[in-house]
């Protein structure tokens, strides 16, 4: 399910977080599927549940998942994630798109990608 990296610079809670959205954005946990506990998952990751429930607690804050007491928490659909979330990203897709510029990677190849991206198909970093 989710894979942690503990030469990552990044703390184990955001791997956990980003592990689980990329797990929700690609479909792999269905829209209203139940997550495991915070503490199965820590059980699993033998890892602190506190951890756990920091990234928990950051993904219901983007809209990624939310919970119901006494049953536990659930993957959000796309409209529950908040449209400052849409906001947040397009800064950061802004930011990367002028670097990737600045480096001199070609215009075409990058509108190519995000066409094969919005096909739901990977992109093949073989051309590189």
């Amino acid at each position: 399910m989710i894979q942690l990296n503990y030469r990552d610079s990044r703390p184990i809670y955001e791997q956990i977080r980003d592990g689980l959205k990329r797990l929700i954005i690609t479909g792999a946990v269905g829209t209203d599927e139940r997550l495991p506990s915070v503490r199965e998952l820590a059980s699993q990751l033998a890892i602190n549940p506190n951890t756990i429930a920091k990234a928990f607690k950051e993904l219901e804050q983007e809209g990624y998942i939310y919970t119901i007491a006494g049953r536990g928490s659930f993957a959000a659909g796309r409209q529950d994630v908040g449209a400052g979330r849409n906001e947040e990203l397009l800064e950061k897709f802004d930011e990367l798109v002028k670097e990737l510029l600045y480096l001199s990677e070609d215009k075409e190849q990058l509108k190519q990608r995000i066409d094969q991206l919005a096909k739901g198909g990977a992109t093949d970093d073989s051309s590189k």
